[in-house]
């Protein structure tokens, strides 16, 4: 059997754990401390980095999307439209769902590894910037939930789950109905959701 080592908190890491659930592909899920550099992560990503799946040959997959994809391959093709143009368009979502995760990832390091006097502000406001346009962007062209949902749907989900558990004092539901609507409509159709989404 496939094992996906991941950590709890990890956006990326519950995406594709969500993803996994959803297709009801057999996936041992083994979590890790990549602080530890465990040899079971840095012998299978020599980046150490979560997510990684190995597979049942002892190959290895790592970064989100590529795994992704892997769970696209494995279920038949279930993960992502067939038609072109909706392909892209939920690849172009699952994009942008992570890169507002590495806007907000990157502020949480700045503020975690420096000492507090080389805190670099001018670096967290523009990391702020991106991660604003990124929500405010979805809340105008927030997907549309259906009975098949996408790896780009996943990726938002998992990422206002982050929102919710490291920015929880931004409040990213003011003023965003839409994604609001999302996020409440993906639950309903995903109820593994609130257990699955990254927690602390």
């Amino acid at each position: 059997m496939p094992r996906l080592l991941y950590s709890p908190a990890s956006p990326y890491s519950a995406k594709v754990r969500m993803a996994a659930a959803w297709l009801e592909l057999p996936i041992e899920a083994e979590k890790v401390n990549t602080s530890d550099e465990p040899t079971e992560l840095i012998g299978n990503n020599p980046l150490g980095k979560i997510p990684t799946l190995v597979l049942d040959d002892g190959s290895a997959l790592f970064d989100s999307r590529v795994i992704m994809q892997e769970l696209d391959r494995m279920s038949g093709h279930k993960l992502y439209p067939r038609n072109a143009k909706k392909r892209i368009e939920a690849e172009f979502l699952e994009a942008l769902g992570d890169g507002i995760c590495d806007t907000l990832i990157a502020q949480i390091y700045e503020k975690r590894f420096r000492p507090e006097d080389k805190v670099h502000q001018p670096w967290l406001d523009t990391q702020a910037r991106k991660m604003t346009r990124g929500l405010d962007w979805l809340n105008e062209n927030a997907p549309r939930v259906t009975t098949k949902l996408t790896g780009g749907q996943f990726a938002v989900a998992a990422m206002l789950g982050y929102l919710d558990l490291r920015f929880g004092d931004l409040n990213w539901r003011r003023g965003r109905p839409k994604l609001k609507r999302f996020e409440a409509r993906f639950a309903e159709a995903f109820p593994d959701y609130e257990t699955l989404k990254p927690q602390g």
